[in-house]
């Protein structure tokens, strides 16, 4: 299991009753995991929470504003700064339990001295400022516009370069055939592709009907001196077996080198660990 445990401005405090509770630098929200079916551990800490995300029994939900929040904040790992706030669709912008592969890709960047990065599916650009950090020259894909403009403001952030990352708005998969067809070649690619999806010109995403495509397409795009390859799947019924399965199959079957996949967690700290779904590793050594 890889458990993002390295976090200071970031801790899930306790789980239970299909919520979690997290403390975003000062700031705590209580949000929905359907993964978490199991009683609360300490009902006191829920108290603290300054915001709660109710779900609707018609789809969506929307946040209860126990006390004022800022539109927005900054969280940081490392020398790593994201900037945060509650959406519509309960997310936050920042994924943290991902920060065990930030550290494993910059680790592996920054013993080689560099790399060209494919980001797919970028959303706010954790893995793209990590990568980018690390001396990467990264190229960011995200269908949302807005998605890439917020990544732009993390880069901004972490005081990163401009020249650093190259930012694409356009469909994942049309993208990776475009790279193929005109010879282009990256050092590793990550992806984190959603369950279900549209791109810019209404594409249609099935997570479980594209991903060996998608793998696969990218598997054309590795360098003679290549890094990794990264999958993150969210997706229930896509265990860590099926992530090795697709990476063995593509990048295994034609250049050989070491598959990994488990478990991604974050740490709870009034006990036991929260599933945050699973991570496929490709490294060719």
């Amino acid at each position: 299991m890889y458990i993002a445990d390295k976090w200071r401005d970031y801790e899930v405090l306790d789980t239970g009753d299909g919520m979690k509770l997290e403390r975003w630098g000062k700031i705590i929200l209580s949000r929905p995991d359907p993964q978490v079916i199991w009683p609360k551990q300490d009902a006191a800490l829920w108290t603290r929470a300054d915001a709660r995300y109710h779900r609707s029994s018609k789809g969506g939900g929307e946040w209860e504003f126990i006390r004022p929040l800022p539109d927005k904040w900054q969280v940081g790992y490392g020398d790593l700064r994201f900037i945060v706030h509650p959406t519509s669709f309960k997310h936050t912008g920042l994924f943290p339990e991902q920060a065990v592969n930030w550290d494993w890709m910059s680790a592996l960047i920054q013993k080689r001295g560099g790399g060209r990065v494919l980001n797919l599916f970028g959303y706010t650009g954790g893995a793209t400022c990590a990568c980018a950090a690390a001396g990467a020259l990264v190229t960011h894909v995200d269908a949302a516009k807005g998605m890439v403009q917020w990544a732009g403001e993390n880069r901004l952030a972490c005081g990163i370069g401009d020249s650093s990352v190259r930012w694409i708005v356009d469909d994942a998969i049309k993208f990776v055939e475009r790279e193929n067809r005109r010879g282009s070649r990256y050092d590793a690619v990550i992806m984190d592709p959603p369950s279900y999806g549209r791109g810019p010109k209404g594409e249609i995403w099935h997570i479980e009907d594209e991903l060996y495509r998608l793998v696969s397409a990218c598997a054309g795009l590795i360098s003679d001196k290549p890094l990794f390859m990264l999958i993150n799947s969210y997706t229930t019924g896509l265990q860590p077996a099926v992530l090795s399965n697709l990476l063995g199959m593509t990048l295994g079957a034609t250049r050989g080198g070491h598959v990994d996949a488990q478990e991604v967690a974050l740490p709870v700290r009034s006990g036991g660990v929260l599933p945050c779904g699973a991570s496929g590793r490709w490294t060719a050594e």
